[in-house]
């Protein structure tokens, strides 16, 4: 029986390995063995942070409408319930966009919200 040997092989899964962590610190672009487990572990924080993302993003939009509700005379709590029993729906990214862009259409939707 011929011995194999997976010297290609392993040679491609190593360069793979090591093109993917260029620009890491210290080892963790030159030695395999640290460079496979810091790409693990970026995988992970990436993996965890594209959640994160959408949890942060939907504070901003509540921040934001919070402050121009503020501006207009009430709270962010009573704008959404007046949407609420209103049955206006809207997200929060497209109000806080139109309060940004557009404020005197969110004055006017604040005002129905607020009936």
């Amino acid at each position: 029986m011929v011995r194999v040997k997976g010297g290609i092989a392993t040679r491609r899964r190593h360069r793979k390995v090591l093109k993917a962590t260029k620009g890491y610190r210290q080892l963790g672009s030159r030695i395999f063995k640290q460079a496979k487990n810091k790409l693990a572990k970026a995988g992970q924080n990436s993996y965890t942070h594209r959640r994160l993302k959408k949890r942060s993003f939907r504070s901003l939009w509540i921040v934001r409408l919070n402050a121009v509700c503020r501006e207009n005379g009430t709270k962010y709590s009573e704008f959404t319930n007046g949407l609420l029993k209103n049955r206006i729906h809207a997200n929060r990214k497209a109000l806080s966009e139109l309060a940004l862009s557009a404020p005197e259409a969110f004055a006017a939707v604040l005002e129905m919200a607020k009936k």
